[in-house]
């Protein structure tokens, strides 16, 4: 731990593993009365089981950050992991640096999880000095906009307040109509990828990081998932992450939006961006990415169709601010909502990737070995079948926060919770995503080398989520008979054979009460 030679030192600023940004007015001059507080966390690595290069990546982001910092000459107090010093709690750790710096006055950046919130509301109600928060300066939204542009609707329609954000940011905007002449361009966005065009190797930043493993072993905190020690292959610095914008400016952009949802057995990453991770974290702000990729597309746009580039905007813009905007509308209820009354176990091969279906072997040890997948397979995939076997959000929470890199929950919990399992009863969607394999196989080849056969509903080589499908349907008709996005679906349902649904939904069932044997 530091010596702290300038007892005169007033002001404490404390900066959360997730605040990584380096623009922020906070850090535009030095200030010799100004100390800024950081800490690796037993709280924060322990309240779910992480992915082990999800801990690496935001350790080695956060000490990036502060070094980075303090060469420009802020002055830092750093906690790592194994320091004898560290509490390990925010209340004690807060409440020492107060007292040992002689601070008067407490300051943080409000917080992006509820649960962090709360706490460091209560922590200030204690402390004798004066307090304050400050925005992060990274979202397009304030906390509560989305809850006040809504306020008065039945619904929360994702295409309204896109719209809105385009307008009011003036984002691929002409003479306040859109872009192009439309305002989605998601029909142009689901293109089956077969081999070409060529995807461009990523970048490669691979790092030693088997002096940090040791750290994070020693101290004690339980993990899961793969790493790479020798060449961990995330950006974590602001230079790296900036890298990773331009390489998906100039090499991907141009086939992201055609291939976005597309699935494929020999490419993890497709035309992805990969900078969930680099936002999330708050190294670069969605304004700077937004920008830069317009900037391209505007210098480029004889050979970037409109598609490409209005997908990417969509995800950012539309969907990220809007995820947000639910996740502080509707907490804390939010967490414990399970409308489908849901109640079943995650099966082992979540943890190993140890299943006979293709899709799920291949969407679950891409997230174990890289903590990452990219959206539909999160959600078409791994999700789908979550809902489809009926597990509980609880758990299906859990493990998504932990194993994907970018997981923070008012990001995860509303896209698990509300997009991928319904259990928010239809806040956030208009229907349940599910599908049968038809989809899983119109999207990619993930069933042409799979044990079990697409077309099949039964019998012991049916793929298992056609009966799942079915079953499912058939056990939540009663919940879903009023909604109209449901209808055609429902009415398929009662036109099936009384007969072949009993086969189905036995099938169904051998599957959900022995998943480990699939």
């Amino acid at each position: 731990m530091p010596a702290y030679e300038n007892q005169n030192m007033k002001k404490l600023r404390l900066v959360l593993g997730d605040q990584l940004n380096q623009q922020h007015s906070w850090f535009k001059n030095v200030n010799d009365d100004t100390i800024y507080l950081m800490a690796e966390m037993r709280q924060e690595t322990d309240y779910v089981k992480h992915h082990i290069q999800k801990v690496v990546c935001f350790f080695t982001a956060m000490r990036a950050f502060c070094e980075t910092l303090s060469n420009e000459g802020h002055q830092f107090i750093y906690m790592r992991i194994t320091d004898n010093e560290n509490p390990q709690d925010l209340e004690k750790l807060i409440e020492t640096h107060i007292t040992q710096v002689g601070a008067k006055k407490f300051e943080y950046q409000l917080p992006d999880e509820y649960r962090l919130d709360e706490q460091l509301k209560r922590i200030c109600t204690k402390l004798s000095i004066e307090t304050a928060a400050v925005d992060t300066e990274h979202f397009y939204t304030e906390r509560y906009e989305l809850r006040d542009f809504f306020k008065g609707k039945k619904q929360l329609i994702m295409e309204s307040f896109y719209r809105m954000m385009r307008k009011k940011h003036d984002i691929m905007m002409v003479n306040d109509q859109p872009d192009g002449g439309k305002w989605n361009y998601d029909h142009s966005n689901r293109k089956k990828w077969t081999g070409n065009p060529e995807i461009p190797n990523e970048l490669n930043f691979e790092k030693d990081i088997s002096e940090l493993i040791s750290e994070i072993e020693s101290a004690g905190i339980k993990t899961f998932g793969k790493v790479n020690q020798e060449k961990f292959n995330w950006p974590t610095t602001r230079e790296e992450c900036l890298k990773v914008l331009r390489f998906f400016c100039e090499k991907l952009l141009l086939h992201f939006g055609d291939f976005q949802d597309a699935l494929h057995t020999d490419q993890k990453f497709l035309f992805h961006s990969r900078l969930s991770f680099a936002m999330n974290s708050k190294i670069l702000t969605p304004k700077e990415v937004v920008d830069t990729v317009l900037e391209y597309y505007y210098e480029h746009s004889d050979d970037i169709a409109i598609s490409q580039v209005e997908g990417f905007i969509r995800q950012i813009l539309g969907w990220r601010e809007y995820m947000r905007g639910v996740y502080w509308k509707e907490m804390p209820e939010y967490k414990k909502l399970n409308k489908l009354d849901n109640t079943n176990s995650i099966p082992n091969f979540f943890w190993t990737g140890e299943t006979k279906m293709n899709c799920l072997k291949h969407a679950l040890n891409q997230s174990l070995e890289e903590s990452y997948a990219h959206h539909i397979q999160r959600l078409m995939i791994i999700g789908n079948y979550a809902l489809l076997t009926q597990l509980h959000p609880d758990e299906v929470d859990e493990w998504y926060l932990g194993v994907y890199i970018d997981a923070i929950e008012w990001v995860e919990i509303t896209n698990t919770r509300g997009m991928s399992q319904f259990a928010d009863g239809g806040i956030v969607a208009t229907k349940p995503y599910v599908s049968s394999a038809n989809y899983i196989n119109k999207m990619g080849n993930y069933c042409k080398e799979c044990h079990y056969k697409h077309a099949k509903k039964t019998g012991e080589d049916a793929c298992p989520f056609n009966a799942l499908y079915w079953n499912f349907l058939d056990d939540k008709k009663d919940y879903f008979k009023n909604n109209q996005r449901m209808s055609m679906m429902l009415n398929l349902l009662g036109k099936k054979d009384a007969k072949e649904l009993h086969e189905l939904k036995e099938r169904a069932q051998m599957v959900i009460s022995n998943p480990d044997m699939f």
